[in-house]
């Protein structure tokens, strides 16, 4: 078994830190083996190395080793790209396709930023690992392959399980063992390593002395936080060492490439809506259309008193309430108020007034009515009725009621749940 300084060497890994040792070394410990493994860490922290030193340790060396990045895939095409297609299976298939998991059959893929797949790949993707099986895109047949799967991100993948972009089963069966890669700014005593390195490389490609920088610009280089991790520090090394006809690097001339701390970049606003944005959106809204439909029942009943003769200070009384609740005001000043008097509400038309004048059984009805719908509007028995209602129109199929509902799946399990239906 190779040491972890012979494996740096070779791979021409630069650095001492302790994280990034015993990385290297799970890395050597896990190669002889057919375990899935999961590399994690930022962005730019260097997560190819990993599979490549865990290939060329394995009993794949001899086979093929594909790389491939699931982010810069199309979704339309990524599961052709992966598994194959058939002659015809969609437009534009004018002939049979290998996919990338047969033509590695008996070698190693890489599935860079694996967190970007489609919900859909994913499950294709599991079957993969748990059996060896996939099926091209088009065809009904099964067939098998033997191939290592490492894979990488740089997501929080319990985030992305929570929120319902990440099946959690395929998660644990690809992290079987999990390498983390530490930023670069937690590798302090590596950073001006990797920046003399880069310095030199640049230098002899292109054909100039190579740069040096004086004790305060090392001293800011090693405190700068480096949000793109190896590749920002890689890419101000290129910059300097093009653009400075003075190949000794002051603190201020270094400050003049690398971003103020707190402004490297604009920020990114989101602007979708999480899932909670919406819940809390669709509770506003239940309860202002449950409290207008209070405010008519309100009215039913004030119309019902006029009609019928009632008092007409009660009356008054309970118009002005009304008014001032739909307005939402608390002083009695602020909102214009005029007495009704029953000649505001003539009733001139018979057949309307003998509707309010049948039988005491009608009235009573019209108000029983009224409190059973003021009864019911409590906004968890709605919620209770909606998710029946859509259970129902959808067979039971849950996934097609959230839809319908406008909420994930993973919501919906919830409120079943919550509300023991």
């Amino acid at each position: 078994m190779e040491s972890v300084q012979a494996i740096k060497q070779r791979f021409e890994i630069i650095g001492n830190d302790p994280k990034l040792n015993r990385a290297i070394e799970k890395a050597i410990q896990v190669a002889p083996t057919d375990i899935s493994v999961l590399v994690t860490g930022e962005s730019g922290v260097g997560k190819e190395s990993i599979p490549k030193i865990i290939h060329s340790l394995s009993h794949r060396k001899h086979g093929k080793y594909i790389a491939v990045n699931c982010g810069a895939i199309p979704e339309g095409t990524i599961d052709s790209e992966l598994f194959g297609h058939e002659k015809g299976s969609f437009t534009g298939a004018t002939g049979t396709r290998e996919g990338y998991f047969e033509v590695a059959d008996g070698g190693t893929i890489f599935l860079d930023e694996v967190g970007e797949l489609p919900l859909t790949t994913q499950v294709r993707l599991l079957r993969v690992l748990e059996n060896g099986e996939f099926i091209k895109v088009g065809s009904s047949q099964v067939q098998k392959t033997n191939v290592r799967i490492v894979a990488a991100t740089n997501v929080n993948m319990f985030d992305a399980i929570e929120k319902g972009k990440f099946r959690e089963d395929l998660y644990y069966r690809l992290s079987t063992v999990e390498i983390m890669l530490p930023p670069l700014r937690e590798r302090e005593d590596d950073i001006h390593l990797l920046f003399r390195k880069f310095a030199s490389d640049f230098a002899h490609k292109y054909k100039m002395p190579p740069i040096k920088l004086d004790d305060n610009a090392i001293q800011y280089l090693t405190k700068y936080r480096w949000g793109g991790n190896i590749r920002q520090l890689r890419n101000a090394a290129e910059q300097i060492s093009v653009l400075e006809t003075n190949r000794d690097i002051t603190l201020s001339t270094l400050q003049t490439y690398l971003p103020a701390e707190g402004s490297t970049l604009p920020s990114v606003i989101r602007t979708k809506k999480s899932e909670s944005d919406f819940s809390s959106e669709r509770e506003i809204l239940y309860k202002i259309l449950f409290d207008m439909k209070s405010d008519l029942n309100d009215l039913k009943k004030l119309t019902l008193e006029l009609m019928q003769g009632g008092n007409v200070k009660n009356v008054q009384e309970t118009n002005k309430n009304l008014i001032q609740r739909i307005y939402g005001q608390k002083e009695e000043s602020e909102v214009p108020f005029e007495e009704p008097s029953l000649t505001a509400f003539p009733v001139q038309n018979q057949n309307l007034q003998e509707e309010f004048e049948d039988e005491d059984d009608d009235q009573n009805y019209l108000f029983a009515e009224t409190v059973e719908e003021e009864d019911s509007l409590r906004l968890d028995e709605k919620e209770i009725e909606l998710i029946k209602k859509a259970l129902e129109r959808n067979k039971g199929k849950r996934k097609a009621a959230a839809d319908e509902l406008g909420i994930s799946e993973r919501t919906l399990y919830r409120k079943i749940k919550q509300f023991d239906l």
